[in-house]
Parts: structure tokens; C-alpha cells; sequence
């Protein structure tokens, strides 16, 4: 007798799917529930300066500038909107920015309407960008909403 003889031929082994698509939609159904709807991040309406330096720039002045300094290493050392300076006080940014624009009604009017002009150093950490351009366009109310306050930012060209 061969050993060719006592085996038996393969058979084909099928997976069952059913578990596995029970699997997939029961984690879809999951993370369905679950998803909290947060204020968009990241919609700012912003205008990059031209790309080329002989091309005119807007008539419009902008209503505000900001000037972010940086030191070598890109650490932000001082903020100054328009003349006042703030060192790296965001908060102190943000009362003033408030100050300005108002209470709700007058943001509605004004808030669209006033623009701020970023003017940052080169070497400037983009991190210190974001998080102006954040206290900036709002902040988060006592009830855990958003209150806009600038929808406007443009960056001016670079600094150094």
C-alpha cells in the first residue's frame, strides 16, 4: 500500500463572513451614537498675501493689525495689536479684541466687518499662529457655546 493511497484529497475550508459583518456594523452602529458635533475648527476666513511681490496690493487697509514677534528659535516674545503691546498674554489679547467689537449685537454688525492683519515673524512657530488666529475669531461661553468675534484674518507678508 502507498502513502499516495490513505490520504484523503484537500478540501476547500470556507470562512463563514456573517460574524465578521455582524462585527463591522454593530462598531459602525457604535460610533454612530456616539459622535458628538463640535463648532467647526479651522473655518477662518482668511487672505494670503499675492504670491508675487509686483502685483498691487488691496486698496483696503485692514481695521486691525496684529504683529506677532518671534525671538531666533520661533518663540513668540510680544503681541501688539496696533500699538499696544500684550507680551504673550492671549487673554489679555482676546479682553481687548472684546472690547472692541462688543456685545452680541453690535458683533453681529461689526464683527463681519472689522479685519485683522497678521503681520508674523518668518521664523515664527506655527502653533503661535493658530492660536491666535483662535482667540481671534472667538471664545467659548459660560453655557459651553461659541461666540464668534472676528470672521476676517489676512496675513501680511512675512516679517525678516
Amino acid at each position: 500500500m502507498s502513502l499516495h493511497a490513505t490520504r484523503s484529497p484537500l478540501q476547500k475550508v470556507e470562512q463563514n463572513m456573517t460574524p465578521m459583518i455582524d462585527v463591522v456594523f454593530q462598531l459602525l452602529a457604535f460610533f454612530v451614537m456616539t459622535f458628538r458635533v463640535f463648532a467647526v475648527e479651522g473655518d477662518f476666513n482668511i487672505k494670503l498675501p499675492q504670491a508675487a511681490p509686483g502685483i498691487a496690493a488691496e486698496s483696503i487697509e485692514p481695521s486691525l493689525r496684529l504683529t506677532m514677534l518671534a525671538d531666533d528659535s520661533g518663540r513668540l516674545v510680544d503681541l501688539q495689536l496696533v500699538d499696544r503691546s500684550f507680551g504673550v498674554d492671549y487673554t489679555a489679547l482676546q479682553r481687548e479684541i472684546r472690547a472692541l467689537v462688543g456685545d452680541a449685537v453690535s458683533r453681529d454688525r461689526w464683527g463681519s466687518q472689522i479685519e485683522v492683519e497678521l503681520a508674523c515673524d518668518r521664523q515664527l512657530h506655527y502653533d503661535h499662529v493658530i492660536r491666535a488666529i483662535t482667540t481671534l475669531s472667538g471664545y467659548v461661553g459660560p453655557t459651553g457655546e461659541t461666540i464668534p468675534l472676528l470672521h476676517k484674518i489676512k496675513f501680511a507678508p512675512s516679517r525678516r
